[in-house]
């Protein structure tokens, strides 16, 4: 199958090719993210959201990746497998299409601060993707992820964690819980990605269940 081939059958299932990396002659990585506008209507139809069984998000992942992964002729990889576990940060940055932002989580060409990698397929055999743009930050003129965050969490040389919960629990971040983190809101990428600010919520309340 050829590169577009892969990223329309990925469309299919409101998946999207993420980027592509070679770590090996005759081998290749997919990595697939949230296909956007729509994977948000997609998720919570399927039975995986309704259930009521623990981590709904990752098990639609894996049973859809690894379908894909099936009809693809490869084997499917994700980020909860191990330990030790597949370096997605790396394999993302060796894609090219994903780079450090100011703020330090990476950016993706496509979906800014967005970026979600819900998976990845291995393929034995070389695929060519088509060419790559460069660090959108670096024409980024104003950068408003640097001042975005209410509480400067992300301003220091590391992600201040404890300041980000204690402005999550307080009633002056009930919009970031409700919308998203400021600081990837306020990336231009972001903002025409179409990712709903429900699915947001859905990440923030894993990451803070207060």
């Amino acid at each position: 199958m050829t590169y577009a081939q892969l990223e329309t059958t990925a469309r299919d299932v409101q998946l999207d090719v993420f980027g592509l990396l070679h770590p090996a002659a005759g081998e290749t990585v997919l990595l697939l993210g949230p296909h956007e506008p729509g994977f948000w209507a997609v998720f919570t139809a399927s039975p995986e959201y309704s259930d009521g069984a623990p981590d709904p998000l990752d098990r639609w992942s894996k049973r859809v990746i690894g379908q894909l992964a099936l009809d693809w002729g490869g084997q499917a990889v994700f980020p909860s497998d191990g330990p030790p576990y597949p370096p997605f940060i790396t394999w993302a940055v060796a894609s090219g299409r994903s780079w450090p932002s100011p703020v330090g989580m990476l950016v993706h060409d496509r979906a800014g601060l967005m970026g979600s990698y819900r998976g990845a397929v291995t393929l034995r055999r070389h695929v060519q993707p088509p060419p790559t743009t460069g660090a959108p930050c670096d024409t980024c003129q104003t950068q408003p992820c640097r001042s975005a965050c209410p509480v400067n969490a992300l301003t220091g040389a590391q992600y201040d964690v404890a300041r980000c919960k204690g402005h999550l629990s307080s009633p002056a971040g009930a919009e970031c819980l409700s919308q998203g983190c400021a600081a990837r809101r306020a990336c231009p990428l972001s903002a025409s990605y179409g990712r709903l600010a429900a699915q947001s919520a859905f990440h923030m309340k894993a990451f803070h269940p207060k």
